[in-house]
């Protein structure tokens, strides 16, 4: 068979293949510096990756929080407390006293206006006086009118005068009498009507019933103030005042709890504005009477020690204790969960917790409460690690569980 002789045409590729190049030491360089940068960085991201933690907070433990038996909550309630007002109708012209100031009893605290009230008080003495004068001119008239009766009676006897002038003398002298009673009735009666007015002017005068501070300020000067505080515009009060020695914790105790509860048993008080100090108290009164709405009792406490910081309407948390505390009952100790303390180059601490990292934090333990472990060392409101102490170490970078 014939050989087409296109088929027999070739072309020989080797003649235009490159030749192969050789792999310089620049090169081999370059590849491993790479390679030893991407290990570094896998190795950076695993090693400086954040630790997911759980947390337990530092907090202060008062020993009597062991033998409490029962807690509690209400109000600071002042049991001494007045609307300070008139009796009487007038402009408020004067007020000395503002929030916060302390008034003792009979203390004027504000004034209306009682210019004719201070012209009656003066109408009433002027009329004292005349009185006192009348009785005076009474009373000398009364004395000349005994001397002439005498002088009558004696003049009768030896028959110098008639029976006619001796009646006339002897009708003067019970005259005189007449006139002096009626001169002391009418300095009574200016004595009264001065009184009178001067009561009036001390209606006008605002005076503080008992010691006390003012909690508020229900007028100001230019007020319309009126006893029944009926006419527009006007106030029925001035003042308001509580007696601060009077305050007492009014906490509502649950029906089903009220065994628990003793007139006279010692209780603890926490108020929410004072969260560091603790407050001494005992049951005053157990009001006899229910709430059927909330199913339970009034318990009045009573502070045993005042104090200038607690105001009337402060809310209050109260311990009802088994017994009076101690002294050493009454100090706080730092606690925690003793479950955050590990132990790192033979010494006892916790992972604090710092902005995004933790920092190993030396502690002492003191002594065990109940589940939780005294420490010296932290402060209250720390916080420090309790899972997973196997993974940190000092300076770890954290992060903290994402919240469902």
């Amino acid at each position: 068979m014939p050989v087409d002789p296109l088929e027999t045409l070739t072309i020989d590729k080797s003649r235009f293949s490159p030749p192969p190049r050789k792999v310089g030491n620049r090169t081999r360089l370059i590849v491993v510096l790479i390679v030893a940068a991407a290990t570094a960085a896998v190795f950076a991201m695993f090693h400086n990756r954040a630790v997911t933690i759980e947390t337990s907070s530092v907090s202060l433990f008062f020993p009597t929080q062991s033998f409490t038996l029962l807690n509690s909550s209400g109000y600071v309630v002042a049991q001494r407390k007045a609307a300070v007002a008139s009796k009487t109708t007038g402009r408020l012209e004067w007020i000395g006293v503002e929030e916060g100031s302390s008034v003792v009893a009979g203390q004027i605290i504000a004034r209306l206006e009682n210019k004719d009230l201070e012209a009656a008080v003066r109408q009433g003495e002027a009329a004292l006086r005349n009185a006192k004068a009348i009785r005076e001119q009474s009373r000398a008239e009364l004395a000349d009118a005994e001397k002439s009766f005498q002088r009558h009676k004696e003049l009768l006897a030896a028959g110098i005068v008639s029976q006619a002038e001796y009646d006339i003398a002897e009708a003067r002298l019970k005259r005189a009498g007449a006139a002096t009673a009626g001169a002391e009735a009418g300095i009574a009666i200016a004595a009264a009507g001065l009184q009178g007015a001067r009561v009036n002017l001390g209606y006008s005068l605002i005076r503080a019933p008992f010691d006390a501070v003012v909690l508020t300020k229900n007028a100001d000067v230019g007020d319309i103030i009126t006893p029944l505080g009926a006419a527009a515009n006007a106030k029925a009060a001035v003042v308001t005042i509580a007696d601060l020695a009077s305050l007492q914790v009014e906490a509502d105790v649950s029906e089903s709890n009220l065994a628990q509860i003793r007139q006279g048993q010692p209780c603890e008080i926490i108020l929410d504005a004072l969260p560091g100090s603790r407050f001494q108290g005992v049951v005053h009164t157990i009001v006899p009477t229910a709430d059927r709405s909330k199913a339970s009792v009034m318990v009045k406490i009573r502070f045993l020690e005042r104090d200038r910081r607690i105001f009337p309407e402060m809310s209050a948390k109260v311990a009802f204790l088994q017994r009076p505390a101690q002294a050493g009952d009454k100090i706080a100790r730092v606690v925690l969960n003793p479950a955050a303390v590990v132990t790192r180059n033979g010494r006892s601490g916790v992972y604090l917790v710092v902005g995004d990292k933790v920092r190993f934090t030396p502690v002492t333990p003191v002594a065990k409460l109940g589940d939780l472990l005294e420490v010296s060392g932290l402060k209250s409101g720390d916080k420090v690690a309790l899972k997973p102490l196997e993974r940190l170490k000092d300076g770890s970078r954290i992060s903290f569980p994402e919240k469902k």
